[in-house]
């Protein structure tokens, strides 16, 4: 069978069972498939069009293919114009679909009794919202199907523009699910492919429930959020459950993962001998102190031994680091999830999370088998697709929008974090533990990891030093409303605070969240967007109402209102330059 006529079979409804040899013999196939007298004047005009449809799915992969071998070889200006050609081509598909829908119409209501009883059939009213600047919200449960072979293709996973079920498919969330790959990815998105699901912790649940088997090592960064502590823990670690043996990694650089691996390998060699595998969990930057994992260089230890690498990259979002465009693959995590609700949404009014992987790992149609890894292996069909923890049309878009506005928000709060952590760093009675912090223990890989050594808008502050009492600090801590929000989520544009020994890592026992860095009274401050100086106004007047009266002098440490003024000059200065002079110049833009 020739290409062209391989092409133009996937248009036919006989797709699977055809014997046809041409074309020609496809419509007269098609027409016989519904009972259409090609003799008719209305069979000579179906089968017309039908043969220009078939031609032009033929030429349309021949477009496909013209552009995959010289896509690499042309200069942007021929770029743009391959772009706004298709683009144009793209209307013209629509304007044909869109002409249709008057003919259609007229035999539908033939068909109807004339009282209404059979109500409205939206299929081709549907076509103009192609035309739409965002994505479209769609709210559907399900879809109309074509015919018997193509959604029995759907249902194998071989027909992916024939959705089926929004639990599994939904065209606003895989809008959202391109978006977040080309952000992450990059240059790689092409090798790439995300599943959004209804929080972040269903998605790590799911990356976590596909890579896992019974009696697993599991090695996780010390510092991850108190839910997945609780997920982990509480359900599969317990022995009647998965019954996987957790390591919990303390350390920060690939030095001291390379030691910690080599003494888990050896403490579990009984269980790795009986057949079960050894995989990594990371949280970088993590929480509640935002510190840096030297990422790459823990991916590739773990590579070495056949680890897969999972990362939960929430707090640094694609802004501070793309973990997935390293340029050694051996350095990139097997996983990256993001819990949509905090940052890169950063309404906070969704909740919703996802998780990219490599495509062969993420979805193959059923029977394919690709780099070792089964369909039934991959995330869509081992989890996805029976968890039913799938991200709604509403959520999505909210999420797209959120998108929009990320860089912009992110350069704000790295400003502000920065000043603040400055601010409280000169007093001597307060401990900031923030690698925005330049003597920071975390400083060095922060500068190294995060683009333009931006540094994580979260962070830990304690008073320890000072020795207040627990009544003094509850009573300055509770009078930090409203420039301070008392809530428990982070990423949105309001400045956060709360104690996570209280809310956050409630879950960790108290031995836990000493080795966790977590005191009774360690304050965690999310950093938004909000006037910085009204916050520095707020925690010094607070102080001086509720700290000073207990610790006389505590407010006179505080730097003086024309030095903080010109911490904030140069700051703001600093990171717009970092952010502006890293913008490519007007040669390179013309001839990337």
């Amino acid at each position: 069978m020739t290409d062209t006529l391989q092409h133009a079979r996937v248009l036919s409804p006989r797709r699977n069972t055809s014997e046809a040899s041409s074309v020609a013999e496809l419509v007269s196939e098609q027409l016989r498939h519904f009972g259409i007298d090609e003799n008719s004047d209305y069979g000579q005009a179906l089968s017309r069009t039908a043969s220009h449809l078939y031609d032009a799915q033929s030429d349309v992969m021949s477009l496909w293919d013209i552009t995959n071998k010289t896509l690499g070889t042309l200069g942007k200006e021929d770029r743009m114009a391959y772009f706004n050609a298709k683009k144009f081509l793209s209307f013209q598909m629509a304007k044909v679909l869109d002409t249709l829908q008057n003919p259609f119409r007229k035999t539908y209501q033939s068909l109807s009794s004339g009282n209404g009883a059979q109500g409205h059939y939206p299929l081709f009213d549907n076509v103009t919202a192609l035309f739409s600047a965002t994505p479209v919200v769609v709210r559907t449960a399900t879809y109309i199907y074509a015919c018997t072979e193509w959604v029995d293709d759907a249902f194998q996973g071989k027909e992916a523009t024939h959705q089926i079920y929004s639990r599994l498919l939904n065209p606003t969330n895989i809008s959202l699910a391109n978006a977040i790959v080309d952000l992450e990815a990059g240059p790689y998105a092409g090798d790439y492919l995300a599943w959004n699901f209804n929080s972040g912790m269903a998605a790590i649940d799911g990356v976590l429930s596909n890579v896992l088997t019974h009696g697993d090592v599991l090695i996780v960064s010390r510092n991850v959020y108190g839910g997945v502590y609780q997920l982990l823990h509480d359900y599969f670690a317990r022995e009647n459950r998965l019954n996987i043996q957790i390591a919990w990694f303390d350390g920060y650089t690939k030095e001291e993962f390379s030691r910690f691996l080599a003494d888990t390998r050896q403490q579990n060699q009984g269980r790795l001998d009986k057949g079960a595998s050894l995989h990594v969990y990371l949280e970088s930057p993590c929480n509640p102190h935002g510190y840096v994992l030297d990422v790459p260089g823990i991916t590739v230890e773990a590579h070495a031994v056949g680890a897969l690498v999972m990362l939960d990259s929430t707090l640094a979002t694609p802004v501070l680091h793309q973990p997935l465009q390293h340029p050694d693959k051996m350095a990139r995590p097997d996983y990256v999830m993001h819990s949509y609700t905090k940052d890169i949404c950063g309404s906070g009014a969704t909740t919703a999370g996802v998780v990219i992987g490599e495509t062969y790992r993420m979805f193959q149609p059923k029977g394919s088998s690709m780099n070792g890894v089964e369909w039934s292996q991959t995330l869509f069909w081992d989890v996805y697709y029976i968890k039913g923890a799938f991200l709604d049309s509403e959520k999505a878009f909210d999420v797209l929008n959120g998108m929009k506005t990320l860089e912009q928000r992110l350069m704000s709060k790295v400003i502000n974090t920065l000043i603040f952590t400055e601010f409280l760093n000169a007093h001597p009675q307060i401990r900031v533990n923030s690698h925005a912090v330049a003597k920071h223990e975390n400083a060095s890989l922060r500068e190294q990891l995060h683009n333009n050594g931006w540094p994580c808008p979260l962070f830990t502050v304690d008073m320890a030093p000072a020795q207040l009492s627990k009544a003094v600090f509850t009573s300055f801590f509770d009078s930090l409303e409203p420039a301070f929000s008392h809530q428990v989520s982070i990423g949105q544009t309001n400045t956060i605070i709360l104690c996570p020994a209280l809310t956050s890592h409630s879950e960790l026992s108290t031995e836990e969240q000493k080795k966790a860095g977590i005191e009774l009274t360690t304050m965690r401050i999310a950093m938004g967007t909000d006037n910085v100086k009204q916050l520095m106004a707020q925690f010094i007047l607070a102080a001086r109402h509720f700290i000073e009266p207990a610790a006389p002098g505590f407010c006179a440490a505080f730097l003086a209102p024309a030095e903080i003024d010109d911490i904030y000059r140069r700051v703001c200065m600093q990171v717009c330059e970092q952010y502006h002079g890293g913008v490519a110049s007007m040669t390179e833009v013309l001839q990337e």
